[in-house]
C-alpha cells in the first residue's frame, strides 16, 4: 500500500547516509511499538521511514514549504529552523507523495514538538525518534525500557527533558509542546494530587 520499497529508494537518493540509517532506524522502533501497542504496523514504519524526509532540504525550501500548507506553525516554529522540517515534511508527502491519512501527516508534523491529545501513531512516531538505534544521549537506555512499558508514562518523561533542555538553553517552547505536557502530566496523576507553582 505504502509502497515501502521506492520510499526506501527515494530516501536513500535524497537523505545523507547518516540520516538515511536514522530513519530506517526510526521505521523499524516504530513498527516495534505499533507490535506492542496494537496500532497499524505497516503504516507506523511508513511514517517512521519519511518522518525526516525534508530535514536536510535547504531551509528556503523547507520554509516555503512549511508556509504554503495548512499545519499551522506557531511563532516559535517559525522562529526556530530546526523545527521546520516536520511541518515541511507533512506538507512534502501532501503534495509530492499523494499522502493523504492525517494520522500520519500529523505523526509527521508533530514529530519534533509534541502536542496535546496525540494519536497512538503519533506518540508511537515520536518516541521512536527518541529511541532509536542510533541515539546514545545519557538516559536514552531507560526510555528505551520506559516505551515497551507505557507509552503515555514514555510520552511526559521525554516531555519534561524537552522542555527542560530548551528552558537551560533559554530557546524558545513551541505552544504544542507546552500544551503537550500539561496533557500527559493530567493524565498521569488524579486531580486532586496535581500541583502548581505556589505561592
Amino acid at each position: 500500500m505504502y509502497q515501502i520499497k521506492d520510499k526506501i529508494a527515494f530516501l536513500e537518493q535524497n537523505l545523507s547516509k547518516k540520516r538515511f540509517q536514522h530513519s530506517c532506524n526510526v521505521a523499524r522502533a516504530a513498527r516495534q511499538l505499533a507490535q506492542r501497542y496494537g496500532a497499524d504496523v505497516e503504516k507506523a514504519y511508513f511514517a517512521g521511514l519519511m518522518h525526516d524526509v525534508c530535514k536536510e532540504l535547504p531551509f528556503p525550501e523547507q520554509e516555503q514549504l512549511m508556509r504554503e500548507g495548512d499545519f499551522a506553525p506557531d511563532p516559535a516554529e517559525l522562529h526556530s529552523r530546526k523545527l521546520w522540517h516536520g511541518i515541511a515534511g507533512a506538507r512534502f508527502l501532501q503534495t509530492e507523495m499523494d499522502i493523504t491519512d492525517e494520522d500520519i501527516l500529523n505523526a509527521v508534523r508533530f514529530h519534533t514538538v509534541g502536542r496535546a491529545d496525540m494519536s497512538l501513531l503519533e506518540e508511537i512516531i515520536y518516541i521512536a525518534d527518541m529511541i532509536s538505534e542510533d541515539r546514545d544521549y545519557k538516559g536514552v537506555g531507560r526510555m528505551r525500557r520506559m516505551a515497551h512499558e507505557d507509552l503515555g508514562a514514555t510520552m511526559l518523561e521525554a516531555l519534561a527533558d524537552v522542555i527542560a533542555s530548551v528552558v537551560k538553553k533559554r530557546g524558545m517552547l513551541p505552544q504544542y509542546t507546552v500544551d503537550a505536557y500539561h496533557c500527559y502530566l493530567n493524565k498521569s496523576r488524579p486531580a486532586e494530587g496535581r500541583k502548581g507553582i505556589q505561592g
